[in-house]
């Protein structure tokens, strides 16, 4: 098998593409041929690398309408089962990932990973304020934090409304009714600030997005094991998906990627590229032992 210094660009391309359509680490390692510590290594280091360049490159975006939403995922345990889990390390139990997505470019324009609390909606709210550049008008689910969060990020500069949806009881009594959603029965709209505009008080794109994430992220899958065993391996994997998808994707709809409609880039990045990334964003390696002494002196 290869190690991560020894890998050459097809392969590390063939990982990275592995990883960004939902294949799980040790999957990886067999069709790969390479050992699942090189596969977790180029996860961190893409990770790492992915999480500098969307703060430096998804910067003034010129968005208009912005949905947010949040998605369930689970570190180590379920949040029931991690209080008698063996060895529970720090983050485990539920794992909400808060995403922002410009409706109209269905750009990623924030995203954070953490509890679903009033902290972590403030630290949203905080980041998109800080990349669009003119007001906008936003679409929340019925999540109180998100109240004091907007007001503290953007005050009055800011057109915004609640979304909430209301389920009802499904009426199968089958072994297979709890695995289907409830089923939603209505909804209600509430406005915050400003004066939104009626037709676009939605959260449908950030929730259709949601569902990409499931269906290229494996920690996100349902009834399986693949889900995420360190809290900072969920990290890595969102930062990356959130550059594949905004540079790398072409997005059905739109022909293009996010990051072309927002006018952001000119072009479709590729796997060749993000694999750059992340070697401009790795340490220059130092020479060990006596050659290291040396330079030092």
């Amino acid at each position: 098998m290869l190690s991560m210094n020894h890998l050459p660009i097809a392969k590390r391309v063939q990982i990275l593409s592995m990883l960004c359509e939902g294949v799980s680490l040790r999957a990886i390692s067999r069709m790969a041929d390479v050992s699942i510590n090189t596969v977790t290594k180029m996860l961190v280091d893409a990770g790492q690398a992915c999480i500098a360049f969307h703060d430096t490159n998804v910067v003034n975006v010129k968005a208009k309408r912005v949905q947010c939403d949040e998605i369930w995922s689970f570190t180590y345990a379920k949040q029931k089962n991690v209080a008698r889990a063996k060895a529970a390390p720090a983050g485990s139990g539920d794992t909400w990932t808060w995403t922002a997505l410009d409706s109209d470019s269905k750009l990623l324009v924030s995203w954070l990973v953490g509890r679903r609390d009033a902290r972590h909606a403030q630290i949203l709210m905080d980041d998109v304020k800080n990349r669009v550049t003119e007001r906008i008008q936003l679409t929340t689910d019925g999540h109180k934090p998100y109240l004091n969060a907007v007001e503290n990020a953007f005050g009055a500069d800011i057109d915004f409304a609640m979304l909430v949806k209301l389920y009802g009881e499904t009426q199968s009594d089958s072994p297979e009714r709890k695995y289907s959603p409830s089923e939603c029965i209505g909804t209600r709209t509430y406005v915050v600030t400003g004066d939104p505009d009626a037709d676009h008080i939605s959260t449908s794109h950030v929730e259709r997005q949601n569902l990409t994430m499931r269906m290229h992220m494996r920690p996100f899958t349902r009834l399986t094991n693949g889900f995420s065993k360190k809290f900072a391996n969920h990290v890595w994997m969102v930062a990356l998906y959130a550059v594949f998808y905004n540079f790398v994707k072409v997005h059905k709809s739109l022909r293009v990627t996010p990051a072309m409609e927002a006018g952001l880039t000119d072009r479709v990045w590729t796997f060749e590229e993000l694999a750059g990334i992340i070697d401009a964003a790795a340490p220059e390696k130092q020479p060990r032992g006596p050659y290291k002494k040396r330079i030092s002196n």
